[in-house]
């Protein structure tokens, strides 16, 4: 290894403020990103920021309209969430279906957006739900948040400290996982409002990461079933394509896991 300082602040302007002080600062959460890509030497930090035993970012909250889920909460801690299971059910079993128990016991939902593997799972959700993602600086709609892969609308030095999630008249999640990391080979997450609007996202599928599915969302807008998309064709033109599956597999796929997704939100 090299030369690193590790720091724990006690609260988030401490972070942020030791984060502006260091020449190449990096945070950390629960660690499934930063500490393998430090083994294999693809990042040297001057600095390592532990945001994993903030206070102020670890708890749910039931909110008048959904839920807030701060952003060092766990995944496990947000699958076994009274008010996560009460207000969106889907997302608690996205949470409860991430990796496997060691990676549920420290991985953190505001490490994995930050990161925004193209195959993680909470993007879908965030994205179909129309979540809104708070900083230490400001708040971001979630159409606004993902930019492509591993990359987000993130400032340098800002820190996610909570996502709301707004409840959902009916919601769904339907995941094809890789069957040794239990990344989602393709995850399709999908949303109906009181209002009766339709927001369907995929995850794992497409060369720029998390993606809506208009084609199947105006399909879902007029008939809300998981027959309803048996009509609808899903573009391979952008799709992933490599060992795991090609464009046209992972095609199919988006459509098999968004009836799933339909079919367990009732």
């Amino acid at each position: 290894m090299y030369e690193t300082t590790y720091h724990r602040p006690s609260s988030v302007a401490e972070a942020a403020s030791l984060f502006g002080k260091g020449k190449e600062a990096k945070y950390l959460a629960g660690g499934h990103t930063l500490i393998p890509v430090m083994k294999q030497r693809l990042a040297s930090p001057s600095d390592v920021i532990d945001l994993g035993k903030l206070k102020e970012l670890i708890g749910v909250e039931a909110t008048g309209n959904g839920v807030e889920i701060k952003a060092a909460t766990t995944h496990y801690d947000v699958s076994t969430s009274d008010a996560v299971k009460k207000a969106i059910p889907a997302l608690a079993y996205l949470a409860a279906h991430i990796g496997d128990p060691h990676v549920r016991h420290r991985g953190t939902i505001g490490g994995s957006l930050a990161n925004n593997d193209p195959a993680a799972d909470y993007p879908a959700a965030v994205l179909a739900l129309g979540a809104t993602v708070k900083t230490n600086k400001r708040t971001i709609s979630a159409d606004e948040f993902f930019k492509g892969l591993f990359t987000t609308a993130l400032q340098d030095g800002e820190i996610i400290t909570a996502v709301s999630f707004p409840v959902a008249a009916k919601a769904g999640y339907g995941k094809f996982p890789h069957p040794a990391s239990r990344f989602a080979l393709t995850g399709v997450f999908v949303a109906k409002t009181a209002g009766g609007d339709v927001r369907v996202a995929a995850t794992g599928a497409s060369q720029n990461g998390v993606m809506r599915v208009p084609a199947i969302e105006a399909a879902l807008k007029a008939n809300w079933s998981a027959g309803a998309i048996d009509g609808v064709k899903v573009s391979a033109d952008g799709l992933l394509n490599d060992i795991h599956g090609s464009s046209g597999y992972r095609a199919n796929l988006i459509k098999v896991m968004a009836q799933r997704a339909v079919a367990a939100a009732g």
